[in-house]
């Protein structure tokens, strides 16, 4: 049995969705990168499986995912930076705290 496109963007698909509706239902900050993280997983898995088997002798989704990884490692530590500030200022990480922004 042989596993087509379909099914990786199906897949991706599942994932995609799961990470949009962390997105927008959670109220921690942490629970919200994580679920943005999420999201870029199903992005670089919809670009490696194109790449696979759109264009099998290029190697440009494997490109693009190392630069979506890149750039997901600098939300991660600039996420992180915020989350702390965030509960410096207020105690909680909670995002529904957070309704002015302060100087």
């Amino acid at each position: 049995m042989e596993v087509g496109p379909s099914a990786f963007m199906a897949l991706a698909a599942v994932l995609f969705s799961l990470g949009l509706y962390g997105a927008v239902a959670r109220k921690s900050a942490v629970m919200v990168l994580m679920s943005l993280e999420l999201m870029a997983v199903a992005v670089s898995l919809n670009l490696i499986a194109l790449s696979r088997f759109v264009t099998p002798t290029e190697m440009t989704g494997q490109f693009f995912t190392i630069f979506i990884m890149v750039v997901s490692a600098a939300e991660i530590g600039l996420g992180l930076a915020l989350v702390l500030a965030i509960y410096r200022q207020t105690r909680s990480i909670e995002l529904s705290r957070m309704d002015t922004l302060k100087g």
